[in-house]
């Protein structure tokens, strides 16, 4: 048991500003392991390595797979030997993997490199900055969360802008190893930070719909496998699969698809930007309403902002409705993921968080595979992007009805863990 588990060690916990500000620079930095960053690299890689669209996704599909297999084991590290330790760890092994990308020449390389990132960026690295602020943030959790992952997604979302002005400027190769460099010099100082924070003790129990606390109540700690028996905890598990699935195959193919409804290269990345911004907005919003409202309720206005999104690009003639198309997918996705993090540790406790999210994010990198495939064999068999957004949109609403029909979980029943 490492000094960040230990109930004996008494020093001073983090300021909880600082705590929202680490976890936020965590998740900015998992941005080299997500599909709004590595879309910008889709169509360089296949002009450089001459392979054909539905290679490449379906590349991207096998190593996503491949990369999810290990976070519930990365989930359990992390309840076992701390957060701060594993994501030392998992910063070394990102940049390590981002630097091997620059030498990649053929599509074996370039899928044993998708693993890695998606893997240790993607999945480990973000599992390890939602835990550490769901875990040492006892009071207005939520609140903390939405500012976390607000910030955190912000950072991701404009990151494509950036990366291909970098691509055109310095080429492929050299932003792999940049970003390599950069993981390494900012990562692995967050993770000593959080090595040196105690875990604190557990907290009063909260209400699932009001969010007040009972200082009667002791907090129930549920294990991995007493929360997968939960029929809120697949709803929930659904609605960030549907988000991560969806989400991932039209950023993936953003520019092409956006390219297909009249936008220029530069004017779909430029499109993560109001993604971005109601990304922001929204997720701030709906973590400060998480402390007070039944997550089941966010879960299916999630899922209707992004069936309205996907249909919504039928629509898209110019840059402006590109904005409107943008703000509705980038809302869509924030509010689920702050629903996701913030609503495990209400209804289950924090003391197995890891292995819990574990799953969880094992689901969501998984659903994240087939994205870009179903895309790409969508334009194939329909011939637009569009279209094929438009006929995926029932999959996010089926979600969304469960869930204002799925139970909350009867924690009083549960013994602790």
């Amino acid at each position: 048991m490492t000094h960040e588990h230990d109930p004996a060690v008494r020093r001073s916990p983090g300021r909880p500003w600082a705590i929202v500000t680490a976890g936020s620079v965590a998740t900015v930095m998992s941005a080299p392991g997500q599909t709004a960053a590595i879309a910008v690299f889709t169509d360089p890689l296949i002009d450089e390595l001459d392979i054909t669209r539905n290679a490449l996704s379906t590349s991207y599909m096998v190593a996503t797979l491949l990369g999810a297999c290990a976070l519930p084991f990365i989930g359990r590290a992390l309840d076992r030997y701390g957060i701060g330790r594993v994501m030392v760890a998992i910063g070394l092994v990102f940049g390590a993997v981002l630097v091997a990308l620059s030498l990649v020449t053929e599509i074996i390389g370039l899928t044993l490199g998708f693993i890695g990132v998606r893997m240790v960026g993607q999945g480990a690295l973000g599992l390890a900055a939602s835990t550490a602020v769901a875990v040492h943030i006892t009071r207005r959790r939520g609140l903390a969360i939405g500012i976390k992952t607000a910030v955190g997604s912000a950072g991701i979302a404009m990151a494509p802008v950036l990366l291909e002005w970098m691509i055109r400027h310095l080429g492929m190769s050299t932003v792999w190893l940049i970003e390599g460099l950069l993981v390494w010099a900012v990562v692995i100082p967050v993770a000593l930070y959080f090595r040196r924070l105690p875990r604190p003790l557990a907290e009063p129990e909260r209400s699932p719909s009001s969010g007040s606390i009972s200082a009667a109540a002791p907090q129930l700690h549920w294990t991995a496998s007493q929360a997968v028996r939960a029929p809120m905890f697949w709803i929930i598990t659904a609605g960030v699969a549907a988000s991560g699935m969806l989400g991932t195959g039209l950023q993936f193919h953003q520019i092409a698809a956006l390219g297909e409804r009249g936008l220029s290269p530069t004017e779909a990345a430029a499109n993560f930007v109001p993604q971005a911004v109601a990304m922001l907005v929204v997720t701030i919003g709906v973590g400060g309403l998480a402390d007070r409202l039944a997550p089941k309720v966010a879960v299916a206005a999630s899922m209707l902002l992004l069936a309205g999104s996907m249909a919504f690009l039928t629509l898209v003639t110019d840059p402006w409705t590109g904005v409107i198309y943008g703000a509705l997918l980038g809302a869509s996705g924030g509010a689920v993921r702050t629903v996701e993090a913030a609503s495990f540790a209400k209804y289950f406790g924090t003391l197995h968080l890891g292995a819990i999210r574990g799953i969880v994010t094992t689901v969501a990198v998984g659903s994240t595979a087939f994205g870009p495939v179903m895309l790409s064999l969508g334009l194939d068999l329909v011939g637009s992007y569009a279209l094929t957004a438009a006929i995926l949109a029932a999959i996010p609403v089926v979600v969304g009805v469960a869930a204002l029909f799925a139970p909350e979980p009867d924690r009083q029943g549960q013994p602790t863990g």
